[in-house]
């Protein structure tokens, strides 16, 4: 696993591109399956619930979004790393379906965003201070390896919720 990309080795040999195009996709699909009592099951004790889990994807796609942003418009972006157990403080708040559909909807935004911003903008670099320097895209890469470990997460339980 590469220590400044920790999500790199989901991936294997997927395109990262790929990989986030289809995952508001599967986070749908994934929601209809687990329903209402689905979405409060988790992997076990101190686990997040798949509803959690949701809150946690439409949030780092909030971040995610503006480390793009950043490393296109300044030279050597320092990236503001975060808690995630202190922003998950607030997920008892959110429904399940208003994630996704933030989730979806940023999604969709970023996607643009990395299609369009030209050929020189992957090699962009910016900085994180726990990670090092990183590509925009690494950036893009970290996020399909994310998701990946988050969908998987959310396939378990939607399979132990299907043989309960």
């Amino acid at each position: 696993m590469d220590d400044m990309n920790p999500y790199a080795s989901y991936l294997g040999n997927l395109d990262p591109f790929d990989v986030t195009a289809a995952t508001a996709k599967r986070l749908d699909s994934l929601v209809k399956t687990l329903g209402t009592e689905g979405l409060k099951r988790s992997l076990g004790p101190g686990k997040w619930s798949a509803r959690e889990i949701l809150c946690h994807l439409a949030d780092c796609e909030i971040a995610f979004g503006f480390r793009l942003r950043q490393t296109l418009a300044e030279d050597r972006h320092v990236m503001q790393p975060f808690d995630q157990e202190l922003w998950a403080r607030t997920y008892p708040g959110y429904d399940a379906h208003a994630a996704l559909a933030v989730f979806s909807a940023l999604r969709h935004w970023n996607l643009t965003l990395i299609k369009t911003a030209g050929p020189g903008a992957l090699a962009k670099v910016a900085n994180h201070p726990e990670r090092g320097d990183m590509t925009f895209q690494t950036i893009v890469e970290t996020m399909g390896g994310h998701d990946l470990n988050h969908l998987r997460q959310l396939e378990t339980i939607a399979a132990n919720a299907a043989s309960a």
